[in-house]
């Protein structure tokens, strides 16, 4: 439904101009490519079916399971596009600056997911038709992030935008395959360039007013979670990208939280009212707990790989805490 509340309207108003001049340095600062140059197209065969090719098997895939989940959870994520275009959309405009940031931003992230998606089938690193079977049931289901009003969406972007550049450059730095990391680290750096729209747009927001900025702000750090959580096999997709270092708990401290805070410079504001107050030390509170569980997964991890180490013994289950990356779900197409 679209919003009409005066409080959006006044942040829509207020705020477009920054949205102007920041799509406008997006537009300077993008630089051209081309999906299809970075897919290795001379490694594809004939796929069993109409074809008559060669059907997949997990022998054929030169990444790990956990990299294999991590380009899964990557590229399930990104196929969600029509979702969050229309929840943006929803919550601020299709006209004006914000419309033209929106449709400029589906056109980038577009064409994330079909290049992701002819790597995985090129290369054959993951099962197709789970694959495909997973998009239908990611895309079927229509599970995406509905944060409320202008600041909700921008507060939850500028987390987000970052938490996926940090995951696809880690994929891609991880996967051991140069091809596979030449074409992540060129979508993370879109990723970052998005990050950046909205983390302006948070920085104007908090001059114009920030008592009501942190308090979003706030609850938007605290019940963050990825927008892939709905997709089949979450779960256990996730539990292998927290164990591989991927993306946990402490990379989501420490490579996207504290950057975020510490850019926008959170505990330097002053002249804040009870509302920021209040905020911002929650915030702070949620950064210290996030900081200690991160430490005891990151400890458990490390004695669990030593012990598998010892043993000669395959990798081993290691619980990942509850996180931005590990809430329920079911066998999925890694």
């Amino acid at each position: 439904m679209k919003i009409t509340t005066a409080g959006a309207v006044r942040w829509l108003v207020e705020l477009e101009p920054t949205a102007a001049d920041l799509m406008n340095r997006h537009l300077a600062s993008a630089r051209e490519w081309f999906p299809h140059q970075y897919v290795p197209w001379t490694l594809g065969r004939d796929f069993d079916g109409p074809l008559d090719g060669r059907s997949w098997h997990p022998d054929q895939s030169v990444l790990s399971p956990a990299v294999r989940s991590a380009l899964v959870v990557n590229l399930l994520t990104e196929d969600n596009l029509p979702g969050y275009h229309w929840t943006i959309g929803a919550q601020t405009s299709r006209d004006g600056a914000w419309g033209a940031w929106l449709h400029r931003w589906t056109a980038e992230e577009d064409r994330h997911a079909g290049s992701i998606r002819a790597y995985l089938h090129a290369a054959r690193a993951v099962d197709p038709i789970a694959l495909e079977r997973a998009r239908m049931a990611q895309l079927g289901i229509g599970a995406v992030p509905e944060p409320a009003g202008v600041l909700g969406v921008v507060a939850y972007a500028a987390v987000q935008e970052l938490a996926t550049r940090v995951s696809h450059r880690n994929t891609g730095r991880l996967s051991g395959d140069p091809v596979c990391e030449r074409l992540l680290a060129r979508i993370a750096q879109d990723e970052n360039l998005h990050m950046v729209f909205y983390r302006e747009l948070l920085r104007a927001a908090l001059e114009l007013s920030p008592d009501p900025v942190l308090a979003v702000l706030d609850g938007t750090v605290r019940d963050f979670a990825m927008p892939g959580q709905g997709m089949p096999g979450f779960a256990r997709m996730a539990a292998e990208v927290a164990v591989a270092g991927v993306y946990d708990l402490r990379v989501h401290h420490d490579e996207v939280l504290v950057p975020l805070v510490r850019s926008l410079r959170l505990f330097e504001l002053t002249g804040l009212g009870p509302v920021g107050e209040r905020a911002r030390d929650r915030l702070a509170e949620h950064l210290e707990r996030l900081d200690t569980r991160a430490a005891r997964f990151v400890e458990r991890r490390d004695q669990a790989l030593a012990a598998r180490a010892r043993r000669g013994a395959p990798a081993p289950a290691v619980p990942a805490p509850a996180s931005p990356a590990s809430p329920s779900g079911r066998t999925g197409a890694a």
